[in-house]
C-alpha cells in the first residue's frame, strides 16, 4: 500500500552546473502531472512523465528541475524587469478590455521564460542522462517515502477494521434479542392498556411476526461481513487500492444504514453509530491511499 503524499530530492553533475531534482505529490484522484524546466529541455517532458508513471498511478504529481552554476546561481534566468514589465502591459489591456486581471502561478511562468536572458542551458539531448540520474534518484526516495507512509496508513485500517467487527459481532448477539424484547414490550403495553391478552390470538402473533420480520438484518450481517472481508483482502493485495476500497466502503456503508433503520433497538443503534464513526475516518484515510 502506498500513500499519495510524497517527496523526494536528489542532484547531479552537468558540466558545470549542478542539476537539482524534486518530486512531490498530494491528494487526487487521477495522476496530474506538472512539470516545471527550462523552456530548451521542453521535448524531454514525456520521457520525464514515463519514468514518474513507473512508479505513480494517482496524486497531483509535481516534478521541478533547476540548473544551477557553480556559484549557486540558477543557470535558467530570465529578465525580471523585461517580465515585470510584460505583466503590467497585459494587465492594462485587461483592464482597457474589462475583464479582470489575476496572474496564475503558471501565467507568471510562462511570462518570465519569454523573458529569458542568454542563458548557457546544456541542450536536451546533452542534458537528459543528467536528467534521468538526478530524477530516478529523486523517484525512488518519493516511492520509499510513500510506500513508508502507506505502511502506517495499513496499520490504522487493520486497527480500524478490528473495531468494526467488534461492533458487527455485538449487532449480530444482540439482533435475535430484538423480536423477544418487543414482544415482551407489545403484550406489557397492551395489559397495562386494560386489554385481554390471549397469547395465542392470531392478531397477536400476527403483530409480533411482522415486527420480526421487519427487522431481520440477517441477509445485512451476512453481505456486511463479505465486504469486510473483501476490503482486508483489497488492503493487503498490493497495487492500487483506493479506487476499489472507496466502492466496498461506499456498500458497507450502505448495509451500516439500513442495519441502523431496521433494527429499531437502543444497544443495535448504538453500534450503528460507532460503525458510523469508524467508516467516517476510514473514508478520510482511504482519500490518503493510492
Amino acid at each position: 500500500m502506498n500513500s499519495m503524499t510524497g517527496y523526494g530530492r536528489a542532484t547531479a553533475s552537468l558540466g558545470t552546473f549542478t542539476l537539482t531534482a524534486q518530486v512531490s505529490s498530494v491528494n487526487r484522484k487521477t495522476l496530474d502531472l506538472t512539470v516545471s524546466l527550462p523552456e530548451e529541455w521542453e521535448p524531454l517532458e514525456p520521457a520525464i512523465g514515463d519514468l514518474v508513471r513507473k512508479v505513480a498511478v494517482r496524486g497531483k504529481v509535481h516534478v521541478d528541475l533547476e540548473l544551477t552554476g557553480a556559484k549557486g546561481e540558477n543557470a535558467a534566468s530570465w529578465d525580471e524587469n523585461a517580465a515585470a514589465e510584460a505583466v503590467e502591459r497585459l494587465a492594462d489591456f485587461a483592464k482597457k478590455q474589462g475583464v479582470a486581471f489575476a496572474p496564475t502561478p503558471e501565467l507568471l511562468w510562462q511570462i518570465a521564460n519569454s523573458q529569458r536572458k542568454g542563458s548557457e542551458l546544456p541542450h536536451a539531448d546533452e542534458a537528459r542522462p543528467a536528467i534521468e540520474r538526478a530524477l530516478g534518484e529523486a523517484l525512488r526516495g518519493f516511492a520509499a517515502m510513500r510506500a513508508k507512509e502507506g505502511e502506517s496508513l495499513l496499520v490504522d485500517f487493520i486497527t480500524r477494521l478490528g473495531a468494526l467487527s467488534r461492533h458487527i459481532a455485538a449487532v449480530a448477539e444482540r439482533a435475535p434479542q430484538v423480536p423477544v424484547h418487543y414482544r415482551e414490550q407489545f403484550i406489557k403495553r397492551l395489559r397495562e392498556a386494560g386489554l385481554e391478552v390471549d397469547l395465542n390470538d392470531e392478531r397477536v402473533l400476527k403483530e409480533i411476526a411482522l415486527f420480526a420480520d421487519r427487522c431481520d438484518i440477517t441477509e445485512e450481517l451476512t453481505r456486511l461481513r463479505s465486504h469486510l472481508e473483501q476490503f482486508t483482502a483489497l488492503l493487503k493485495s498490493g497495487g492500487e487500492i483506493g479506487r476499489k476500497s472507496e466502492f466496498i466502503l461506499q456498500e458497507i456503508g450502505r448495509e451500516v444504514h439500513t442495519i441502523g433503520s431496521k433494527a429499531n433497538d437502543l444497544a443495535i443503534s448504538r453500534n450503528v453509530i460507532e460503525l458510523k464513526n469508524e467508516l467516517e475516518r476510514i473514508r478520510e484515510q482511504i482519500a490518503n491511499v493510492e
